[in-house]
């Protein structure tokens, strides 16, 4: 068996600078010599001159990072650790898309040396890492896997937005193919983070621990999502109930919300594939898939009863969780699309997200300020994503938006304190 390749010399490549790869990137190049291989020129070209339009890194901490920052193939060569960082979206029909990560190991097959580890951070279900990428890699290096190069799995679980759980800052769960491997990963992520390392059993025990870990907060969002349009049809707000029942000592404290994003939203479709390619029926994953994925319309449904006929609505929040630019798998965009079906004219604004972005994924046009719309041009203003900026926002702020009689739509339970004038209304979930 060849011997592992790496030593306190050796290079690193982390492959993907996206909101996991970036962070990761920079915090190993504080001990190790670490190259950061992205696909887009754009990307690269934006790190190198000091922004990371991700808001993960700012400027300061890359330019005073010792990260090497390449588009080019060259550049990544005969690297002793590739850490593997791409996307796992699902495709239109919800079934795992692993074509990111297929193409990584195409991409790095022919540029393995003996020794060589490639580590896998993407979200797969169990077996990917060993089943795909491991023959995917042996048939483009030509090298036989486990014995001329190793194979590795360590689950991101980076929150996009999230200052307090940084990469730095977190347990990192590690597995190797061989014992040797996994120590060499200890060592490797117990230099970066003051949270500590767990060995996982296996890499596929590894894979099946960071699925399950979205796939449970999306299960228990699809229960309080359900009891909300419950207690909706019974007059009551979840968020009272929720005040309440949250002085039990061991309630879990899980709130009502659309539920997008790059991991809940896209998880559970991972270990539900998984469970069915094992003859296993997901019931409870899927049930709860499905309930989160109709809660815009639920929500859409319940403020256009409250409004006569057709009108303008104002849509405060496009990204998919709160101070956060990302908009990736952001269940607004349905919430907004549902307004619209209903036959009312939806303006956004979101105080975060890119507006460039904006157009190219959902063709939304972001409205640029709020003190430039005019006065009292709307039948309501729905707080979607609660934003800082949002949270601020007082009765006069919002009486000036509205019409006469408009109404105030509070799905994020921002405003439950709010002091609004008494010719408008205020609804929330």
């Amino acid at each position: 068996m060849t011997d592992i390749a790496f030593t306190a010399d050796s290079r690193i490549v982390v492959v993907g600078l996206g909101y996991v790869g970036l962070p990761l990137a920079v915090a190993m190049a504080n001990k190790f010599n670490v190259v950061g291989f992205d696909i887009s020129e754009d990307r690269v070209r934006e790190l190198k001159d000091g922004f990371d339009r991700t808001e993960e890194v700012d400027q300061a901490r890359l330019e005073a990072s010792s990260i090497i920052l390449t588009k080019d193939v060259v550049d990544i060569k005969d690297a002793a650790v590739y850490i593997v960082t791409v996307p796992t979206p699902v495709n239109d029909d919800n079934s795992p898309d692993l074509g990111p990560v297929r193409s990584s190991c195409e991409l790095l097959g022919p540029l393995l040396t003996k020794g060589a580890i490639v580590v896998f951070e993407s979200t797969v279900y169990p077996g990917v890492t060993e089943e795909l990428c491991g023959p995917v890699l042996e048939e483009t290096s030509g090298m036989e896997c486990g014995k001329d190069f190793f194979l590795g799995y360590s689950p991101e679980r980076i929150n996009p937005g999230d200052k307090e759980h940084t990469v730095d800052k977190i347990t990192k769960v590690i597995s190797g193919q061989t014992p040797e491997v996994t120590n060499v990963l200890v060592d490797i992520y117990g230099a970066v983070t003051s949270g500590g390392t767990f060995a996982a059993a296996s890499i596929r025990a590894a894979e099946a621990a960071k699925v399950i870990e979205n796939s449970q907060r999306d299960i228990n969002i699809a229960f309080v999502n359900e009891i909300t349009m419950i207690f909706q049809k019974l007059g009551i707000s979840v968020y009272d109930v929720l005040e309440a029942a949250g002085t039990k000592w061991n309630f879990l404290n899980f709130t009502p919300g659309l539920v997008g994003g790059h991991c809940i939203g896209v998880d559970p479709y991972y270990l539900a594939e998984r469970a069915r390619q094992v003859n296993h029926d997901p019931r409870i994953i899927l049930s709860g898939r499905a309930i989160n994925d109709s809660m815009a319309d639920f929500v859409a449904e319940r403020v256009c009863a409250q409004l006569s006929g057709a009108g303008k609505i104002l849509v405060l929040g496009l990204t998919f969780k709160e101070n956060c630019p990302d908009l990736r798998n952001t269940k607004a965009i349905d919430l907004i699309h549902s307004l619209r079906r209903r036959g009312f004219k939806v303006d956004v604004h979101d105080a975060a997200a890119d507006p460039v972005e904006a157009k190219k994924f959902y063709n939304i046009d972001l409205v640029p300020s709020l003190d430039e719309l005019e006065d009292n041009s709307y039948a309501a203003v729905m707080g979607v994503v609660s934003h800082d900026a949002y949270r601020a926002l007082t009765g006069t702020d919002l009486e000036r938006l509205l019409e006469t009689g408009g109404l105030i739509a509070d799905v994020k339970a921002m405003w439950r304190d709010l002091d609004k004038p008494k010719h408008l209304r205020k609804w929330q979930l």
